[in-house]
């Protein structure tokens, strides 16, 4: 397999060094759970925004109000790609076969949980697409490349994942109010802006 750069934007392009898939430990007998997920961009004023979802809050999602990708759990006969654009277009209501597909991230193994996601990445064409949330999502919203790469942003934080409390790696949104992103979505997005993917 051949490895490119993901994306031709030159301020993803600032970003320099090589992917590293950062699988943390699970015993190796462990069965990890497939999901996977749509990196989203968009070009707007000079500037790739990439979107995020949070998640509503709900009592039996160990991601509930977190900041993710859409997408969720490969089912019995998929592709993984699959996955990522089925759940897209439930989760916002977000057709991708007509985005621009930009290639797929080294898989991320969960640091909490037994789950393996894969990553794959679209550029849209339209800039203002339409967006229909379902019952998963509390909202939806875009970030500047620009201010993912901004390094004050870039910060040690506090977060709770299953009543326990840890410091994590992260990065605090321009968006007020909003969590800081962390966990499997903060590695991904990191991968991206590392600039390179596995094909």
């Amino acid at each position: 397999m051949n490895s490119q750069p993901l994306g031709a934007s030159a301020a993803t392009n600032e970003i320099s060094g090589q992917l590293k898939s950062t699988d943390l430990s699970h015993d190796a007998g462990t069965a990890l759970t497939r999901a996977a997920v749509a990196l989203i961009l968009r070009e707007l004023n000079g500037d790739r925004e990439v979107l995020f979802i949070e998640r509503a809050r709900d009592e039996r999602d160990p991601w509930s109000g977190h900041l993710a990708f859409p997408g969720g759990k490969v089912e019995t006969g998929e592709q993984e790609q699959q996955t990522a654009e089925r759940e897209t277009q439930e989760e916002i209501g977000l057709d991708l076969r007509p985005a621009q597909y930009l290639g797929r991230l080294p898989d991320i193994v969960g640091a909490n949980l037994p789950v393996r996601v894969s990553c794959f990445a679209y550029l849209l064409a339209d800039e203002s697409p339409n967006i229909d949330v379902n019952a998963e999502v509390q909202d939806v919203f875009w970030v500047r490349l620009s201010d993912l790469r901004d390094r004050d942003r870039h910060v040690m934080s506090t977060v709770r994942f299953s009543e326990t409390a840890m410091e994590v790696p992260a990065i605090i949104l321009p968006q007020p109010y909003k969590p800081v992103l962390w966990g499997i979505t903060y590695r991904l997005v990191m991968q991206y802006l590392e600039g390179a993917y596995q094909a």
